[in-house]
C-alpha cells in the first residue's frame, strides 16, 4: 500500500480530485467520458506535468478493450451499464452510446499499486473495482463505494464483499450534505485544508469521513430505512413509474439522497 497515494475513480470535473491534491496526496484519476478527461487535462495540467496527478481515459470494465460506454446529458451518469442509460432516459437524461477504451481494474492496480484510500464512484460497477482488489495481498487502508440503496440485497452483496476483502469497519455517508462538510484541525488525514466541497463531490473520507465506525450488521441494519425510502421516491422507485412519479416526488420533497458507504480495515 502506498500512504501517499489515493485512487479516484469516476473523475467526473475533478471535485474529488482537487480535494485530495490539496491534502497533499498522489491521485490516479478514472474518466471514461472523453470530454470530461479533456477538460480535466486543461484544468489539472501543472498537477499532471508535475507528476502529482495521473489522469487516465479508460473505463473500469469486465475485459480490457473498447466497449461500449453510455454516454447521459447529465454527464455524472455516465456508465457501461445499459440499464443505467435506461434508468437516466426515465428520469428525463437523454445518453448516446459511444465506444472507450476499457481496463481491467486489476491492470491498473498492478501498473499503480495500491492506494492508501481509494474512493469509487462509476454508476454500477463499483463491484468490479473490490473484486480486482481481491487479487492482491495488498489492500487499501480505506474504500469508499457508493452505496446500491435500491435494494437491501444490494446492500448486503456490497457489505458481503467489503468484510470478504478483510474490511471490518463501516460508515454511512449521505451525499447530500457533504456540502455541509468541514474539514477537522488538526487533520486526521493528510494535512489541513479549508475547503469548501461542492455539491456532487464525495467529501472526507478515512479518519475524517463523517459518523462513527460500525460493524458490517449494523451498516445493513441502518440502510434497511434508507431503502425502504428509495423503493418509494428513489431513482428506481415505483412512484417515480408512475406517469406523475417525477411530479408527485417533486411535490412531496421526500428525503431522497445517495450514499457511499465507507469501509476501514482497522
Amino acid at each position: 500500500m502506498q500512504r501517499d497515494l489515493i485512487y479516484d475513480v469516476g473523475f467526473h470535473h475533478g471535485e474529488d480530485t482537487e480535494f485530495y491534491l490539496t491534502k497533499g496526496f498522489k491521485v490516479v484519476a478514472i474518466e471514461a467520458h472523453p470530454a470530461l478527461y479533456h477538460a480535466g487535462r486543461q484544468k489539472f495540467i501543472h498537477d499532471i506535468e508535475s507528476g502529482r496527478l495521473m489522469l487516465l481515459n479508460v473505463a473500469v470494465a469486465e475485459t480490457s478493450g473498447p466497449i461500449s460506454f453510455f454516454e447521459s446529458d447529465n454527464d455524472v451518469w455516465g456508465s457501461i451499464r445499459r440499464d443505467a442509460a435506461k434508468r437516466n432516459e426515465r428520469l428525463g437524461a437523454g445518453w448516446r452510446e459511444i465506444t472507450v477504451e476499457g481496463r481491467q481494474f486489476g491492470e491498473i492496480l498492478r501498473q499503480f499499486g495500491v492506494p492508501y484510500y481509494m474512493k469509487v464512484d462509476i454508476e454500477g460497477a463499483d463491484l468490479l473495482c473490490l473484486k480486482a482488489l481481491a487479487e492482491f495481498d495488498d489492500r487499501s487502508q480505506y474504500i469508499s463505494i457508493e452505496a446500491e440503496v435500491d435494494v437491501l440485497s444490494g446492500i448486503r452483496k456490497e457489505i458481503a464483499a467489503l468484510s470478504s476483502l478483510g474490511y471490518a469497519k463501516f460508515k454511512i455517508v449521505r451525499q447530500g450534505h457533504v456540502p455541509l462538510q468541514s474539514c477537522p484541525n488538526p487533520a486526521r488525514e493528510g494535512r489541513f485544508v479549508e475547503y469548501k466541497f461542492p455539491y456532487g463531490s464525495s467529501g472526507m473520507f478515512g479518519e475524517e469521513a463523517p459518523g462513527e465506525w460500525i460493524s458490517g450488521d449494523r451498516a445493513v441494519e441502518g440502510y434497511r430505512k434508507i431503502v425502504r425510502v428509495q423503493r418509494l421516491f428513489g431513482d428506481k422507485g415505483w412512484i417515480r413509474r408512475l406517469p406523475l412519479g417525477n411530479k408527485i416526488t417533486n411535490f412531496l420533497q421526500p428525503d431522497v439522497s445517495w450514499y457511499d458507504t465507507h469501509a476501514s480495515l482497522t
